[in-house]
């Protein structure tokens, strides 16, 4: 296909857009089409499988029709998917290991409810478990001593034959330890069956049996607070609580949008909801020295607001990758490349309606799970027949293919001055040699001006 001239090129406002790596007659192309690309960065880890033809299509209404189709070679070989560094895990859950902390039994120890609560079920309910019965166990050995040292268990002092020996023990009604056992259980918890009783004889039994009442009260206490603890944690809201399985980027009023949904399964909502997310990966100061988990954080929210959810359905949560963004130099390229090593964690906090306590969820996406050129389908129509907005929550994960930009948004931004360079040359000044017409090279950020020569523009 062969146009008469340049100034037919400029006319039309045609500038290159994408930077993969095209053929020097296929760097004419505008805009692609992921239709057949991003299926396969969820299928395939991020891999383009060599052969995949993404066809192209005009980019504005100014754009001319395109009879040519580019060829994208991916670098990735087709297999196994390899395992990616991740800091927090899909369910929320910090992948962190805490290794060689000095006395960290101690410190443990010395917040012991915290540990408790935080600790498995199986751990908390075996110390539940082995805080009372040792506390009986102990208690009971106690009163055995008393009964021993004042000579209650001698044949001659036993209960059936008290009466005729004039003799009063310390606690009636006890033959052996496992009588004194009874009695701990009896005295801590107050049970009172009635046979086995204090008398005024021994005063250190009086004391033992008053510290027993009040380290009973004290122990169950602490347990049903630990238990009740446990189980109201606000971490556990958290699991009715989604995120959606991958990240999307497409246009939206013109600018390249990073986008993720979030949703919640009750109906008792969130109050006060906000979200955040930020970008953990490698970077190099101006110092030369390496951080290896550097967070920057991403500007978020719905649309036309800001991180402040209204969360009383699905809701879209917004990226606008702009200047300011960390993602402002990443193109579809990068993200299929191995160069693409970072990590989006994003966080949801809010309180609970039903409790009043403050709750928090977390997930995060990596390259290999943000979806270039697609947009989330909707989950929310409003049915007549039950006269109220309905969820369809089947839908949550879907997405839907658009036409998307395959270049970043720094190149994107610096294709819509350029093509409104050319729509007002007077205006910008140009000069005579200046070109708006530009081969996109196979250096990532670097475009070379076309010589004005009308054979380059022959297909």
């Amino acid at each position: 296909m062969d146009y008469a001239s340049f100034e037919g090129w400029r006319s039309a406002g045609w500038v290159p857009l994408t930077r993969l790596p095209l053929r020097s007659d296929e760097a004419l192309g505008v805009r692609v089409s992921v239709a057949r690309i991003a299926p396969s960065l969820l299928d395939l880890g991020g891999a383009v499988p060599t052969g995949i033809h993404p066809t192209l299509t005009p980019c504005s209404v100014h754009c001319k029709r395109l009879d040519f189709i580019p060829v994208l070679a991916s670098r990735y070989r087709s297999g196994v998917r390899k395992l990616r560094k991740r800091a927090v895990l899909k369910n929320g859950e910090c992948n962190v290991l805490l290794n060689h902390i000095h006395h960290r039994k101690l410190r443990f120890l010395q917040d012991i409810f915290t540990t408790l609560v935080d600790v498995q079920w199986r751990w908390t309910l075996l110390v539940f478990a082995l805080s009372f019965i040792l506390s009986w166990l102990g208690f009971a050995l106690i009163w055995w001593l008393i009964s021993f040292t004042h000579g209650d268990l001698e044949f001659d002092h036993l209960p059936p034959v008290q009466e005729e020996n004039d003799w009063t023990p310390c606690v009636r009604e006890v033959y052996s330890f496992a009588s004194c056992f009874l009695f701990s259980v009896e005295t801590q918890h107050t049970i009172g069956y009635g046979s086995r009783s204090t008398t005024e004889e021994c005063p250190e039994a009086i004391f033992i049996m008053c510290l027993q009442s009040i380290t009973g009260v004290m122990i169950q206490a602490f347990m049903v607070g630990i238990v009740f603890a446990k189980m109201s944690r606000p971490k556990q809201r958290t699991q009715t609580l989604l995120f959606s399985r991958i990240a999307v980027i497409c246009q939206r009023d013109g600018d390249l949008c990073l986008m993720f949904r979030v949703g919640d399964m009750r109906k008792s909502h969130i109050i006060g909801a906000t979200v955040r997310a930020q970008m953990i990966r490698t970077r190099t100061t101006k110092e030369g020295e390496v951080l290896p988990q550097a967070q920057e954080e991403l500007k978020v929210g719905t649309d036309g607001g800001d991180e402040n959810l209204f969360f009383i359905w699905p809701t879209t949560v917004v990226h606008r990758i702009d200047k300011d963004s960390p993602l402002y130099t990443v193109s579809a390229n990068h993200i299929i490349g191995k160069e693409a090593r970072f990590e989006i964690v994003v966080i949801l906090e809010g309180t609970i309606e039903s409790t009043g306590q403050t709750t928090q969820a977390r997930s995060s996406y990596l390259p290999n799970e943000i979806l270039w050129g697609h947009r989330f389908e909707p989950v929310v129509e409003y049915n007549k027949e039950r006269q109220g907005y309905e969820v369809n929550y089947s839908k949550f994960n879907d997405t839907q293919l658009v036409d998307t930009p395959l270049c970043s948004a720094r190149d994107l931004e610096e294709f819509y001055r350029v093509q409104e360079d050319c729509r007002h040359p007077a205006d910008a000044q140009m000069g005579e040699t200046q070109l708006c017409l530009r081969r996109v090279t196979s250096a990532p950020h670097k475009m070379d001006a076309v010589a004005e020569d009308p054979s380059l523009l022959s297909l």
